[in-house]
């Protein structure tokens, strides 16, 4: 599984990595999780607000920040 954190390395976009980190280490599951801060890597996605969390190529949510658990369900 590859998750994606995309952002311009904002408050929010730190926040986010350091929770989707917890929540893959938390589940149990493999998991690549990587910051995506150029703009046109983001672009690509189509999202027009950040933070944002992309699970293997699809965008699972953009513009807030995900709680832990809210993570986990997703993986």
């Amino acid at each position: 599984m590859k998750i994606e954190v995309l952002g311009t390395g904002c408050a929010k976009c730190k926040t986010l990595y350091e929770h989707t980190v917890t929540a893959v280490a938390n589940s149990g599951k493999e998991a690549e999780v990587v910051k995506v801060e150029d703009i046109p890597s983001i672009m690509k996605y189509g999202v027009m607000s950040t933070p944002a969390l992309v699970i293997d190529g699809k965008v699972a949510f953009s513009g807030k920040v995900a709680s832990i658990i809210e993570i986990m369900a997703l993986l």
